[in-house]
């Protein structure tokens, strides 16, 4: 097999680790892997490929690491904090430490107290922190 070929078959390898451990570790070493599957086509020594492979696999990974890890990140962000805690929902079902439900914005939610008594229905809370698909809430 030719330097290209190999360079080029182990990108899409480190590819599909990529996809099974998405820690944009193995995508760093498969883009070093194709920029030196693609100086391999002009280059046939082995002794110059194989630092062209780490050196920009270590750009890559410091360049693209961190880009990716923020987007990521931002992703992750529900943005529940922002939309719906410290505002009030009307309650549907009497809320206890054990079940209720609340709406907000036309939408319904598992509810529960967050502390003190149960909450009648028909009342109004106020949402003060979100675990899952549960909002804790008070009352007014």
């Amino acid at each position: 097999m030719t330097l290209w070929k190999a360079f080029l078959a182990l990108g899409f390898l480190l590819l599909i680790l990529e996809l099974i451990t998405p820690a944009t570790f193995f995508l760093s070493l498969a883009i070093g892997s194709f920029v030196t599957g693609i100086c391999a086509v002009f280059i046939h020594s082995f002794n110059i490929l194989i630092p062209v492979f780490v050196v920009v696999s270590i750009l890559s990974l410091l360049l693209f690491r961190p880009f990716l890890r923020d987007n990521l990140k931002s992703k992750d962000e529900s943005g529940i904090d922002e939309k719906y805690i410290g505002k009030t929902a009307k309650v549907l079902e009497k809320v206890t430490k054990f079940s209720g439900v609340i709406t907000i914005y036309g939408e319904r939610w598992e509810a529960r107290i967050s502390n003190g008594e149960e909450i009648p229905e028909n009342s109004e809370v106020k949402i003060v922190r979100n675990e899952s698909l549960i909002m804790y809430v008070e009352s007014l």
